[in-house]
């Protein structure tokens, strides 16, 4: 219990020090929004004052009027005016996507002091997509008059050498092979293409996955002689190396070797996140190869199992992606549990942290889950049914090994 009351303690002091610091940090911005607000009743500004051609440009607004500030919805159009400093003249710059969802889109309105930020998600790269230098306005009426507001200008830049691989490596091809597969399957539905994706992609990263989930399984198996060894020679922290360092080379184990798998897959379980939040935004569209040229997203069916796979799902799916995490964490940690049984009431920090972590964890995917397109939850519940299947070979793979094991040291005793 004194252990357990320790690490409630440190995480107490830890979220007390986070939301200290947080709320000193709003308190300067808040600071400098009422400069721009005493200035002109509207705070209407980008959130930066450069961006790359795959950025989102975001504008800022906040009502420090005392009347209501109603933004009128322009769907398929962008939602302010935009323009391009063009040989020392400005521009404007316009753009209707093709096959725009603005279903259920309606005004936005602001109350006294309220802020929103509005992205150019869906106009972005068309928008956007010639570097340089530009400006957002913004005409409405303030107290009866006409007013215009103006963001600064921003500047549009290319994208860096990291994000140009991040694109040609990773999210386009696994972009173009979503829509592929839409493209191909009955009704052309989007469920059955994030799924059956999602199978490809970890099929790709079945080997390294694996590994990752034999060597965690390893390193449970070895936790209780790590345990004892910290007893044996507490408080000499050199020892405890040394025979920690031993105890891994006896047993084979790299402490790496769970970790550099995991690192490998994060490119591709990003991407294919990514993909499947946006992959139906039609900005997206120059990311796909030519052969796409005839098919239109339009066509693609964004219904499945009842779910809309373009709209937060807030009950159903987030209970059973979050019940599907429980279940792989629990498989993951068997051989923690089953040891922490074996050593009776003796639990360390580190068991006790694991062990908050299954209930946690699972709670937060749901919560993730939820407040993202119900595509998003497919993808993870898809992947996560994949990964419980992975992890029952394993559990019975490194089972046997270990007896295995066990039969060899008795023989070797006899």
């Amino acid at each position: 219990m004194d252990k357990l009351s320790k690490f409630l303690k440190n995480t107490l002091v830890f979220l007390a020090i986070f939301l200290a610091i947080n709320y000193l940090l709003n308190t300067f911005v808040n600071n400098d929004d009422e400069i721009a607000l005493n200035s002109g009743n509207v705070l209407f500004t980008t959130t930066d004052t450069e961006y790359s051609r795959r950025q989102t440009v975001t504008v800022q607004i906040k009502n420090g009027t005392k009347d209501d500030l109603v933004i009128k919805n322009e769907c398929p159009n962008e939602p302010f005016k935009v323009e391009r400093l063009e040989n020392n003249e400005w521009v404007e710059k316009t753009v209707t996507p093709d096959g725009l969802d603005c279903e259920g889109l309606g005004d936005l309105t602001l109350k006294t002091n309220e802020e929103k930020l509005i992205p150019y998600k869906n106009w972005n790269f068309a928008l956007f997509k010639d570097m340089g230098i530009y400006r957002i306005s913004y005409t409405t009426t303030v107290n009866d008059e006409e007013k215009t507001f103006t963001t600064n200008q921003f500047t549009v830049t290319k994208e860096g050498v990291f994000r140009q691989l991040w694109l040609g490596v990773f999210y386009k091809p696994i972009y173009n092979t979503l829509i592929f597969l839409a493209k191909v399957l009955p009704g052309h539905n989007l469920g059955l293409a994030i799924i059956i994706l999602t199978l490809i992609i970890r099929t790709i990263l079945l080997i390294p996955s694996q590994k990752s989930m034999k060597s965690q399984a390893r390193m449970q198996s070895l936790q209780p002689k790590l345990e004892k060894i910290k007893e044996k020679y507490k408080g000499d922290q050199q020892k405890i190396a040394a025979e920690t360092m031993a105890a891994w080379k006896e047993a084979k184990v790299n402490p790496m070797g769970s970790c550099m798998p995991l690192l490998m897959q994060f490119p591709f379980l990003i991407a294919i996140f990514y993909v499947v939040q946006d992959g139906l935004n039609p900005d997206t569209t120059n990311l796909l190869y030519t052969n796409y040229a005839n098919f239109t997203l339009k066509n693609i069916g964004t219904y499945f199992l009842g779910l809309d796979l373009l709209r937060p799902n807030l009950y159903v799916l987030p209970l059973i992606v979050g019940a599907l995490q429980f279940i792989q964490m629990k498989l993951a940690m068997h051989k923690a549990n089953k040891h922490k049984k074996d050593d009776g009431a003796k639990k360390n920090e580190m068991a006790i942290a694991s062990n908050m972590m299954i209930y946690i964890m699972p709670v937060m995917i749901a919560v993730f889950t939820a407040s993202l397109p119900a595509g998003v939850g497919i993808y993870w519940g898809a992947s996560t049914i994949y990964g419980i299947v992975q992890q029952i070979f394993v559990n019975k793979q490194t089972h046997g090994h270990e007896e295995t094991s066990s039969v060899r040291v008795i023989t070797k005793k006899s």
